[in-house]
């Protein structure tokens, strides 16, 4: 039987499709762990918005077996809540959520009671979504196990964007640097670039224009991104330059109109962009 760990290693969270094959594959060879890798594919329909079918798979997994194995039950109710949280109901989120943490707590599962602490603070809105965050960070910090205290980037990240919707843009400052430090010392190059633009995102709204111009310019030499083409273009736009941004404008419309997530969530910005575009 996959332990846990083993399960999760499979993830290649930028291609959930690739993943999905995996999971599949590792469920031949693997039925005794049938559960845990069917909560897994639930996951990877969802972030593809394929949320039926996502619900459809977490319904496969036995409740019988959930009930017996608390670590389960909370990766079940993790993925549920995911589900409703980027569909129908949010709300409803919240509840599974907090069942995760109940469970993974009764199991000693440090890694999913972080997880499911994270989840919390991104349904949560204010001061009751920082206070989330910050109980998420305080239980990685004080864990033992390395992939728990893995979780630092992502809670640094998510606290930092915490505090930045509250508008205590140094603190949140302050976090987003410390996050880079974090995914520095990884090597991996995505998240550190995440890192960099939230870094550089925090100085806009601080009105340090120059200093986040010249971090988004070095990003842009590396892959394309709409991401960053959109804060290019705000910052040339806030400082004067309303010709030099809609370039940047334009990429970033023809980037993330074909992002079914922004789509989704971020109508408002996306006409933004096309409009700044002069499209």
């Amino acid at each position: 039987m996959l332990s846990h760990a083993e399960v999760d290693a499979l993830w290649d969270y930028s291609d959930p499709a690739a993943s999905e094959v995996r999971f599949r594959e590792a469920l031949n060879s693997n039925p005794e762990s049938h559960n845990v890798l069917q909560t897994q594919i639930a996951r990877t329909l969802g972030l593809r918005r394929q949320f039926d079918q996502a619900r459809q798979v977490l319904d496969n997994v036995s409740a019988v077996d959930r009930e017996a194995d608390a670590t389960l039950d909370a990766r079940w109710n993790l993925e549920m809540g995911r589900t409703l949280n980027s569909s129908v109901d949010p709300a409803a989120a919240r509840s599974y959520f907090e069942h995760a943490l109940t469970r993974a707590d009764e199991a000693g599962a440090d890694f999913y009671s972080v997880d499911a602490l994270h989840m919390l603070g991104i349904v949560a809105q204010g001061e009751e979504s920082l206070d989330w965050n910050l109980k998420a960070i305080a239980r990685a910090e004080a864990s033992s196990d390395e992939r728990t205290r893995n979780w630092l980037g992502s809670l640094l990240n998510n606290t930092g964007w915490s505090l930045h919707d509250l508008g205590r843009y140094e603190e949140a400052l302050g976090l987003f640097e410390k996050a880079e430090a974090f995914r520095a010392k990884s090597g991996k190059e995505a998240p550190l670039r995440i890192a960099r633009w939230c870094v550089a995102r925090c100085l806009r709204s601080l009105g340090r224009y120059a200093e986040a111009l010249t971090i988004q310019e070095k990003l842009a030499q590396g892959a394309s991104d709409g991401y960053v083409s959109e804060e290019l273009g705000e910052l040339k736009l806030v400082m004067g330059d309303l010709e030099g941004a809609k370039p940047h404008f334009a990429e970033a419309y023809a980037a993330l109109s074909l992002d079914d997530w922004f789509v989704a969530n971020e109508p408002v910005r996306l006409g933004r962009l096309k409009e700044l575009s002069g499209a």
